[in-house]
């Protein structure tokens, strides 16, 4: 919200400059967004004489002007302005200074022959209004030399604030200067109520149909009045403000909006259909069309005030074009109403209207201050228009708003941090308008104010209708109260100043701070992290894939399919992220991109209920590997995504000597060149290359392996106290074995075989060469296998040696029928 500092001054007696008043306002929790000084740029502006007008030699549209600016020199101008006129007293800019309208810095010259060395200038040359018709004429007793800005008052500067959502008290400046008095910065100035007598009797009446669309409203009627421009006064708040002027009936509804805080809206009483105005529901079909020059459809759950033909405003909004007040308005009536701010900030969203009414109804407005807005806004109609008052129409009941709260003294220690005296507390909340109640040696009950609508109530003082027992008992218990309280604590506070509050750190709970991440998110960004290593890019895809595409990886449940989706290609859930990457990999190979490496950590739905869904890492590689100089680019195999999930098994903790391969991966993938990987029953992931049916449907012409890791299936790993490392004093011996082996048996076999041989000397086997030609018998094939001896207690000997390599040829012997080779 904006307001100029003279709109201040006119409800604070304050000696303070505008850096006090914008530091304290930011001191006591007001935000100030910044100040607008808007006379800096016309500074250089000074009122100037039309000695003589003549018509320009050599041009049928433009004036050459003799001027005077007070310093005894006469200047010659040109200007094309129609009322350029000898005698005409206006406002000159000299050679140098910046035209903010125009966006120039003025330079002397000549126009068609004619010396120019100064420029009359127009409101909108000035950024002062719109007004382009001729230059700005000023009375006759302007004095000639002075700076426009001083003659014109224009060096007042506009103070911007930012309003929270629970402060619509602070929505006015009558609220801002309630604040600062309080907070010490001068003496509030009082609003006197005027006694208006009524005349006649109001020609329109109220009537509260249904109490959602208003609970109470005033009105009153102005006859014989005289709409035409305000004053200028009341213009320059406005335009200061970025309001623009529409004529007297209307500016003093916005006067009472910015400067108290209470909108009002005025209808034009021959335009209005009947002598009754209701306050009701909208009706299916009706519709309105607004001040804003659009029409909006409304809802039986909008608010409006009608008339006998229909809707003539949406309350507390915006109001109706037909029922208006312009300058042929000579009886107006001033409506004044409470509404509900919820139905407000609905009503509000759903037709997109943003209205300054709306910002302060929505945040709530002062229940107590309609009687006496109408009077003030009474007078003033009636001193800048004329006319007289009617009598007050009214309908509703008045808002039940009178409430109490009570602070605990200790609390402004134990919650806010800071020790005040229980003298000083009082005194604080009585300068914000809290009427002290009750008050004893460690608390004070106090009388919560009409304005404050952020302050929780405990009790209602004046028992209002519609508080339940239960609810009263609620408040009875405190459970009110403690909020209650804490809003006065933070009064308190904020008055001293928010800066004083002292840095408090909240105790510390342990000296190790607990892990941010579950045990699951560790897990998912570690496979993620691994699987960009291993150079895949990460993919965050949709959750839900094409029916026809999700049965193809064994998915299409029906009870997977969606009611509502976001697209008709995206109705089904998944059953694995593969689906999503296998489908962007066509798209991208489609587009050129033949050979890419793509990996997520997602979502895979097997059933409807929590437990049917799986959190699954997922590569998908297509086309050759990267090339590199260390190796010639290949197709990519079943061997890369086998590489892929053991990569993430290991990161995760898992022992790849306790993991088993079999060949039972599901249909969508190759039936020879797959595998699932599991630790006794439980499958890990599954891999290999992607069945060449599957291929065709999806549109991939090369290599295709996909690698899913089934993240929930990974046990975590034993949490393990730390120990002395494992160093042995002797050095390693490593022996080489080379065994024929029917092609069927799995390598694995012989590798489980060895291991197994002498658990506590061999401590690890490996496979290094694997040879299959026309030198081996047919069906056979050669697997070498690499074993670690690791002795410690003492060298092995020669004979110790060879037996352990006996135990290993004769453990594999016996597991696989593997023999031997020579």
């Amino acid at each position: 919200m904006k307001f100029p500092l003279s709109w201040l001054h006119a409800h604070l007696e304050t000696t303070a400059d505008t850096a006090t008043i914008a530091e304290t306002l930011t001191r006591i929790g007001i935000e100030v967004e910044g100040i607008e000084d808007r006379a800096a740029p016309l500074r250089s502006f000074v009122i100037a004489r039309v000695i003589e007008a003549v018509q320009h030699p050599n041009a049928d549209r433009l004036r050459q002007l003799r001027v005077d600016i007070g310093d005894g020199t006469e200047r010659s101008v040109v200007c094309g302005a129609p009322n350029a006129r000898t005698g005409l007293i206006g406002v000159a800019a000299l050679p140098g200074a910046f035209v903010p309208g125009t966006g120039i810095t003025l330079k002397a010259g000549e126009i068609r022959g004619v010396k120019s060395e100064a420029m009359m200038l127009s409101m909108r040359e000035m950024a002062l209004g719109e007004n382009h018709d001729g230059i700005v004429e000023l009375p006759e007793d302007a004095p000639i030399g002075t700076p426009y800005v001083e003659y014109a008052k224009l060096d007042d500067p506009i103070i911007e604030i930012k309003v929270t959502p629970n402060r619509g008290d602070a929505l006015s400046v009558h609220g801002i200067a309630r604040d600062l008095a309080a907070a010490g910065l001068g003496k509030l100035k009082p609003i006197t109520v005027p006694a208006i007598k009524p005349a006649y009797p109001s020609p329109l009446a109220w009537q509260v149909e249904d109490p959602r669309a208003c609970e109470w409203v005033l009105g009153r009627a102005v006859r014989g009045l005289k709409n035409g421009p305000s004053p200028q006064w009341l213009q320059d708040w406005l335009v200061s403000i970025g309001q623009r002027p529409i004529n007297a009936l209307v500016d003093v509804t916005n006067v009472f909006t910015f400067g108290m805080g209470r909108p009002l809206h005025v209808f034009d009483v021959a335009k209005v259909k009947g002598s009754t105005l209701t306050m009701r529901m909208a009706r299916e079909g009706e519709s309105l069309e607004a001040l804003n020059g659009k029409t909006y459809a409304l809802t039986p759950e909008d608010g409006i005030i009608a008339d006998a033909q229909g809707a003539e405003a949406l309350g507390g909004i915006v109001g109706g074009e037909p029922t208006g007040c312009d300058e042929t308005t000579t009886e107006c009536f001033i409506e004044c109403a409470v509404f509900d701010p919820v139905r407000i900030a609905l009503s509000g969203r759903r037709h997109n209207i943003f209205t300054e009414a709306r910002a302060r109804f929505e945040r709530g407005v002062d229940p107590a201050l309609p009687r006496t807005a109408l009077e003030l806004a009474t007078q003033m109609i009636l001193e800048l228009c004329g006319g007289e008052a009617s009598e007050i129409s009214e309908a509703g009941t008045e808002p039940s708003w009178r409430r109490s709260a009570t602070l605990r003294f200790e609390r402004l220690a134990g919650l806010g941090g800071q020790a005040i005296s229980r003298d000083e507390a009082v005194a604080r909340l009585n300068r914000l308008g809290f009427t002290t109640l009750g008050e004893n040696a460690t608390s004070v009950t106090v009388a919560v104010p009409s304005w404050r609508n952020d302050i929780a109530a405990a009790i209602t003082l004046d028992q209002a209708p519609g508080l339940d027992a239960a609810r009263a008992a609620k408040a009875r218990e405190g459970c009110e109260a403690v909020e209650a309280e804490a809003d006065l604590v933070e009064e308190v506070l904020r008055l001293g100043g928010l800066d004083s509050i002292p840095a408090v750190s909240l105790p510390v709970v342990a000296a190790v701070a607990a892990p941010a991440l579950s045990a699951k998110q560790v897990r998912e960004k570690l496979a993620r992290r691994t699987l960009a290593a291993r150079g895949c890019l990460d993919n965050v895809t949709y959750g839900f894939i094409d029916g026809p595409t999700a049965k193809l990886f064994g998915g299409g449940d029906p009870a997977l399919t969606l009611a509502n989706p976001i697209a008709s290609d995206l109705d089904q859930m998944r059953p694995t992220p593969a689906a999503s990457l296998l489908t962007a990999a066509a798209r991208n190979a489609a587009r050129g991109f033949a050979d890419v490496a793509l990996s997520e950590v997602g979502g895979g739905y097997v059933s409807p209920g929590a437990e049917g869904q799986k959190t699954i890492a997922v590569a998908v590689r297509i086309g050759a590997t990267p090339l590199s100089w260390a190796a010639p680019a290949r197709p990519v195999d079943a061997l890369d995504a086998k590489g892929d999930a053991q990569a993430v098994l290991e990161a995760l903790g898992v022992s790849m000597q306790g993991v088993t391969v079999s060949t039972d991966a599901p249909g969508y993938y190759h039936p020879g060149r797959s595998g699932v990987l599991r630790a006794g029953k439980n499958v890990l992931a599954q891999f290999g290359e992607v069945h060449p049916a599957l291929r065709a449907k999806l549109g991939l012409a090369g290599a295709a392996v996909v690698a899913e890791v089934f993240l929930d299936a990974v046990p975590e790993p034993k949490k393990r106290k730390k120990s002395v490392p494992d160093l042995p004093a002797f050095q390693p011996l490593r022996r080489d074995f080379a065994f024929l082996v029917d092609a069927e048996v799995p390598a694995e076999n012989l590798l489980r075989a060895a291991r197994a041989a002498d658990k506590a000397l061999i401590t690890d086997v490996v496979i290094f060469d694997r040879y299959a030609g026309d030198k081996l018998p047919e069906g056979k094939v050669s697997l070498a296998l690499q074993a670690t001896l690791q002795p410690r207690e003492r060298s092995l000997t020669d004979a110790e040696i060879e037996a352990a390599c006996q135990k290993l040829v004769a453990a594999v012997t016996k597991a696989t029928g593997a023999t031997l080779r020579g």
